[in-house]
């Protein structure tokens, strides 16, 4: 059975947390001192379970009165359900619901397309972040009437 959950509260024991570290830190390389960051402090945070394991997360933060989908991460054992599909869209869900116009996200070149997919838009040129290739990425409607890539 699959279940989502808003976390309250961000910290190195929450769930979001553990899926982050192993994702990116673990795997991706990217140092904890930029993994986690301030905004994570009034950030929404998403975590998507599986028969009660956590197996995805993602955030959505409101800065400069723009909307951005981040850290958007599903465990690699798990990649391939569509769960990474389900955070994004209930990321651009909750942040039209919270009154955005439109959604941006900072996604890397490899997952593009997958952004794509959902209705994203690519903008501006590439850069580094982390020392990964990014792209930013908007979109300008909501998800309702969408569901999740079968």
């Amino acid at each position: 059975m699959v279940t989502t959950k808003w976390l309250s509260k961000f910290d190195k024991s929450s769930d979001a947390y553990l899926i982050r570290k192993e994702v990116f830190i673990k795997e991706q390389n990217i140092p904890e001192e930029l993994e986690v960051d301030s905004l994570d402090e009034s950030a929404h945070h998403l975590v998507v379970y599986e028969n009660d394991t956590p197996v995805a997360t993602g955030r959505l933060i409101i800065k400069d009165g723009k909307y951005y989908a981040g850290r958007i991460a599903v465990l690699k054992e798990h990649r391939g359900k569509h769960f990474g599909d389900l955070v994004v869209r209930m990321l651009v869900r909750k942040a039209f619901d919270l009154g955005a116009k439109e959604v941006h996200l900072h996604a890397q070149t490899r997952v593009k397309e997958f952004y794509e997919k959902i209705g994203f838009k690519a903008y501006g040129e590439t850069f580094l972040d982390a020392g990964i290739e990014h792209i930013s990425m908007v979109i300008k409607e909501d998800v309702h009437g969408h569901c999740c890539k079968q």
